[in-house]
């Protein structure tokens, strides 16, 4: 796009992520975008351009806020360290103590944390669902509760694409009589001051981007979502297609999205929150004076519980207890704690806190790389060289 102009701040030392983010319009098939970081406490990159329709009549600006699907596993994530921080939460206690009738099928002695580092087991149902059903809580648990693992739990890994944010959010609610939406506006979203939203109110509906289809994936990597169209029996055509919802752009882009809460997967905000947000984890956990995590609960962000074959992605990932780790092959930068998650189209939220870096990077046109997108790893390397 030869017309696009870079709105926002940059502080002069990172000059070369605002050149990389003007390279990924340029090159790298940019639509609308946003771009932040925040080193040790400070927003030192906070960059936003583009468009967010289709037809390039609406301009991204500064208080556009976007879907960032599995980005929004990271936001669940720390809800659910908040908790085990407030000794509210024992991630190696049963499921069961907390939600009995998830003691159907044999998983009466699943832990908790098994529900967060994608070795459950659960990653679909198997009961014949409709698109609509996405958007019913309630139906959503009790399928999931009476569901057979599709392994013996913690034998294997394989992403819980959907099921993780009903699996873990039904048990932050048996424990606050919560949603998770409402758990992270009134913990996170609000003492922090940020613009991120699982559950969207309706008049924030003028302020989301777009989302546009993505291109075929490149020679040589795996079509993920053709595998699962052409494998409707495995368990990756169960994951990403019973029910398809999150698969259909005309239903992302719809109210009944928007606003239900799917804590894998609808989370709406802006790169400027999500940086933020991980800029408190990436310096112990507080940002001025807000503490989100103790020092124990970042710990507990980046230590290691699955690394290896995923089960549904058909690929290797590695993750903590709700996070996604940095690994060589597709790393978050070059330091060895970094943790958060990336989401499908390529969004991504993470913490560095070798480097006590929080990243955010969100987009509306979507791109077909499983893990990180070309125009995030782009940012990241700029971020790094700037250092």
């Amino acid at each position: 796009m030869a017309d696009i102009r870079i709105e926002g701040n940059c502080d002069p030392r990172f000059v070369r992520v605002k050149a990389a983010f003007a390279e990924n319009f340029e090159q790298r098939n940019e639509y609308g975008a946003a771009v932040a970081v925040t080193l040790d406490g400070t927003l030192v990159v906070d960059l936003w351009a583009g468009y967010t329709d289709k037809a390039r009549t609406q301009p991204w600006n500064r208080d556009t806020i976007a879907n960032v699907f599995s980005t929004t596993k990271g936001m669940t994530a720390i809800c659910a360290h908040r908790l085990v921080d407030q000794g509210k939460l024992d991630l190696d206690a049963p499921v069961v103590r907390y939600w009995p009738e998830f003691a159907q099928a044999g998983k009466e002695k699943m832990p908790v944390r098994m529900l967060l580092n994608h070795r459950a087991g659960l990653p679909a149902i198997r009961r014949k669902l409709n698109d609509d059903d996405m958007y019913n809580w309630d139906t959503m648990a009790s399928a999931l509760a009476a569901q057979e693992p599709w392994w013996v739990p913690g034998t294997k890994h394989g992403y819980h694409a959907l099921t993780i944010g009903f699996l873990i959010g039904e048990v932050m609610r048996r424990i606050t009589g919560k949603s998770v939406g409402a758990y992270f506006r009134d913990e996170i979203a609000r003492p922090l001051g940020l613009d991120c939203h699982i559950g969207l109110e309706a008049r924030e509906d003028g302020r989301c981007a777009t989302m546009l289809a993505s291109p075929p994936p490149p020679p040589g990597q795996v079509n993920l979502f053709e595998y699962a169209q052409q494998h409707p029996e495995s368990v990756t055509g169960y994951t990403f297609g019973n029910p398809a919802t999150a698969m259909k752009l005309s239903a992302v882009n719809a109210r009944a999205w928007r606003g239900a809460e799917i804590p894998a997967a609808n989370g709406h905000t802006s790169a400027r929150a999500l940086s933020r947000l991980y800029g408190a984890l990436a310096r112990g956990g507080e940002i001025d004076g807000v503490r989100v995590l103790s020092g124990e609960g970042i710990a507990r962000c980046h230590t290691e519980e699955s690394f290896g074959p995923d089960e549904v992605l058909l690929i290797t990932t590695r993750f903590t207890t709700g996070f996604m780790l940095t690994k060589p092959d597709d790393p978050f930068g070059p330091n060895p704690h970094s943790f958060g998650h990336p989401g499908a189209g390529g969004s991504l939220g993470y913490a560095d806190p070798d480097a006590k870096i929080g990243f955010g990077y969100v987009m509306n046109k979507m791109g077909p790389y499983i893990v990180v997108d070309p125009r995030a790893r782009a940012l990241m390397d700029a971020v790094y060289a700037s250092l």
